[in-house]
């Protein structure tokens, strides 16, 4: 892990300038909220007044983009992957507001609350309902902060996306452990 750790003090370090500080998510983040898995990437929200900043920082430190669109951005250098999604609607932008700085592995990094990657990932299976990964996160992260979470705020994010009977299951099934 040493080398990701390298790979993401290397980026916070270069991140300093930027309106936003940008605040990890992806499956790195979930460590932040007792859930780990292994990761070979990267991932941050970034304020979308940032990219053009971010793009350059980025590229001097020799990532190549292989993607980039108003909403995300792909990076890699070598065998290391670095995303960034662009907080511009009010929820990413309260989301990346919010994020607080929390003492890591990786030394401090600003991270999005609980509630806010549970939204995230909702997302992400929604526009790839392949990505079971995404599943398994959100069911991990409802075990790991039960009774923590913003159950309001979680379950505004599976009605923005029409997703209440999922939740519903999902919480059926965590209940079901105690069984």
């Amino acid at each position: 892990m040493s080398r990701l750790v390298e790979q993401i003090k290397q980026a916070v370090a270069a991140f300093t300038g930027c309106k936003t500080t940008p605040a990890l998510i992806g499956g790195l983040a979930l460590a932040a909220h007792q859930v780990v898995r292994a990761t070979r990437d990267v991932d941050f929200l970034a304020d979308a007044a940032d990219a053009d900043r971010l793009n350059e920082i980025l590229l001097a430190l020799g990532y190549r983009c292989v993607h980039r669109s108003e909403d995300a951005a792909n990076y890699v250098r070598e065998d290391e992957g670095l995303d960034l999604l662009y907080a511009h609607r009010p929820t990413a932008r309260r989301l990346l507001a919010d994020a607080e700085e929390r003492s890591t592995a990786m030394g401090p990094l600003r991270v999005i609350s609980a509630e806010g990657l549970i939204g995230f990932k909702l997302q992400a299976l929604v526009n790839n309902p392949s990505r079971t990964r995404d599943l398994d996160d959100i069911r991990a992260l409802l075990r790991a902060q039960r009774g923590r979470l913003n159950m309001q705020e979680v379950q505004g994010y599976f009605a923005l996306f029409d997703r209440q009977e999922m939740l519903d299951e999902l919480l059926a099934e965590i209940a079901n452990d105690k069984a």
